[in-house]
């Protein structure tokens, strides 16, 4: 098992929109991410900075490399862009975070 985690960037006055749209987020694309091995998977929001913290685990066998690559998720993309950092083609600007301590 692996951890990746990663922040992305909220855009003022969008705090419940964003909850209110993962609260609800689309069964296929809940599917395609447990289909390619993601599962507890949390992003957490620092209201000061609006900075958006994930966390994500993958199985041993995730295959997560060509994952941009799925309409649904692209849907996804271009649906979240109006309340978030973005790139060009409305993916999430994100940076990964690097682990620094595990404890279990």
């Amino acid at each position: 098992m692996e951890s990746k985690a990663f922040k992305m960037k909220l855009l003022p006055g969008f705090k419940e929109e964003y909850k209110k749209r993962h609260d609800e987020i689309w069964p296929e694309l809940s599917r395609l991410l447990s289909e390619r091995g993601i599962y507890d998977y949390s992003i957490f929001l620092d209201e000061e900075t609006l900075t958006l913290f994930a966390v994500q685990k993958l199985k041993d066998n995730a295959e997560v490399e060509n994952l941009s690559q799925e309409s649904v998720l692209r849907k996804w993309w271009d649906y979240m862009a109006d309340i978030m950092e973005t790139n060009p083609d409305n993916s999430p600007v994100e940076k990964s975070l690097e682990q620094v301590f595990y404890m279990k």
